[in-house]
C-alpha cells in the first residue's frame, strides 16, 4: 500500500469514527473539530521538516550529537486560523538563526484568514459579527 493510500485510509477512519459517535458532519469543520486538529498537525510537521532541513539531519539522528548547532526545545505560539486558535510548538536551535517559513516570526494568523475577514466586511457584516 502506498503512503498516499495509507493517509487516505487514516483520514477516512477518523471521519467514520467522528460520525459513529453521533456527531453532525458540520462539527468536522467547526472550532474544536477534526479540521482544526489536522491543521495543527500539518503545520507542526512542516515546522519539524523545516528544522531538519535547516540543521541538515533529522531528529534523534546520531549525526546531530556532535554538531555545534542543535535543537533547543520549542517555544509556544498561538495562531488564529479559520477553525479557531491553534497552539503550536515552534522548534528552536541553539544558534538562534532558525527562521521558519510556514509560520514566520511575529506571525499571528495563518494565511487565508485575513482575506475572509475582509470579504465578510465587504459584504456588509459588522465588525462585531465578524
Amino acid at each position: 500500500m502506498t503512503t498516499k493510500n495509507k493517509k487516505k485510509d487514516l483520514l477516512d477512519e477518523l471521519i467514520r469514527d467522528h460520525l459513529a459517535e453521533g456527531k453532525h458532519p458540520r462539527e468536522l469543520l467547526e472550532e474544536g473539530g477534526l479540521l482544526k486538529e489536522l491543521t495543527k498537525q500539518l503545520v507542526q510537521k512542516c515546522l519539524e521538516a523545516e528544522m531538519d532541513t535547516h540543521l541538515g539531519y533529522e531528529k534523534n539522528e546520531r549525526a546531530g550529537k556532535g554538531a555545534e548547532n542543535r535543537r533547543n526545545g520549542y517555544s509556544r505560539k498561538t495562531l488564529k486560523s479559520e477553525q479557531g486558535e491553534v497552539v503550536l510548538g515552534i522548534p528552536r536551535d541553539r544558534a538562534g538563526d532558525f527562521e521558519p517559513q510556514i509560520v514566520a516570526k511575529h506571525q499571528t494568523r495563518l494565511a487565508g484568514l485575513d482575506s475572509k475577514v475582509i470579504a465578510r466586511y465587504a459584504r456588509g457584516m459588522t465588525v462585531r459579527d465578524i
